[in-house]
């Protein structure tokens, strides 16, 4: 090869590659997923500095799930009448989006003294939800109780949602029942959300409080349930001797590449909500390491 033609060569070898790694670059970009994590996970972090985080570490929203320990978010300052303003307008200037509220509330009770009241707390996150612009607020099935009828403990989640969902009504809010507790099987959540079917009631699919009690796998589950399933709750753990020990993404045991397999080939479009239980976990990693670790660790599944 005489130095001209090997000159061409190289140059124009060099420019395939630097356009196959454009394209890949770009094909990334165009596939990002939407990224956000629960404050569950830094339990005792400012409301500006769970801002700061998010921009920093190339998250898209926030899950609200108690600030600085406060779970009861209509109690937060940042929440009330004379501060919501400027809190929107602090998520708005950082490009960040509130993509939904965690209430405490559960639907399985039978006393009407404690249905009332965890119906109030459904309704009243709603209502914060709805000034937030936030779209989703997250409620507990949550129990079975032994010593309730199950056919009218299932009843009775299925009548909670849809009073709620009528309750959202005219609103931009969905309230969604997450996958936990003692309702994790993929059967009996189909139940309950086929006969609560509504405009403003879906489910947040937490994949790893599924499966490390059911082992029913990702394929299965989102199979059943994808029609329901509006936001997803992502974590790692191992299971040793029947407990979770919880890890960064990619450490444990949770069958994450499926469920971000099945969920993306099936047109998710909702966020991936990275779930660190750092409030009920007190001896897991910090949030200053495991936050910004999930953006990079996700990468891979796609």
């Amino acid at each position: 090869m005489n130095p001209n033609s090997r000159r061409t060569f190289l140059k124009n070898t060099l420019a395939f590659a630097s356009l196959a790694m454009l394209e890949t670059s770009l094909d990334f970009k165009k596939a990002k997923p939407l990224l956000s994590f629960s404050t569950l996970g830094c339990p005792n972090w400012s409301f500006d500095t769970i801002l700061k985080y998010a921009v920093d570490n190339a998250y898209d929203g926030i899950e609200i799930r108690g600030i600085q320990k406060q779970l009861d978010l209509t109690k937060c300052p940042e929440f009330s009448s004379f501060n919501i303003a400027e809190t929107k307008r602090k998520v708005a200037d950082n490009k960040l989006k509130i993509v939904d509220l965690g209430s405490s509330a559960e639907l399985h009770h039978a006393d009407l003294s404690k249905r009332k009241t965890q119906l109030d707390e459904a309704k009243r996150f709603i209502d914060l939800a709805a000034k937030l612009d936030c779209p989703f607020i997250r409620v507990f099935p949550n129990d079975l109780p032994k010593d309730q009828d199950e056919a009218q403990t299932i009843d009775l989640i299925i009548k909670g949602l849809l009073e709620l969902g009528d309750y959202a009504k005219g609103s931009s809010v969905s309230v969604l029942l997450e996958s936990h507790g003692k309702v994790i099987q993929t059967d009996l959540l189909l139940k309950i959300m086929k006969a609560s079917e509504h405009p403003n009631v879906g489910m947040v699919w937490d994949i790893f409080n599924m499966w490390s009690i059911t082992k029913e796998s990702p394929t299965f589950v989102y199979q059943k349930l994808h029609p329901y399933i509006r936001h997803t709750h992502i974590k790692d753990a191992n299971l040793l001797n029947g407990k979770e020990e919880y890890v960064l993404l990619g450490k444990g045991e949770a069958p994450i590449a499926e469920a971000v397999k099945v969920l993306s080939k099936g047109g998710y479009k909702g966020f991936y909500s990275f779930e660190w239980e750092k409030l009920w976990h007190p001896e897991i990693q910090e949030p200053e390491i495991a936050i910004p670790d999930f953006p990079m660790a996700i990468k891979k599944y796609f």
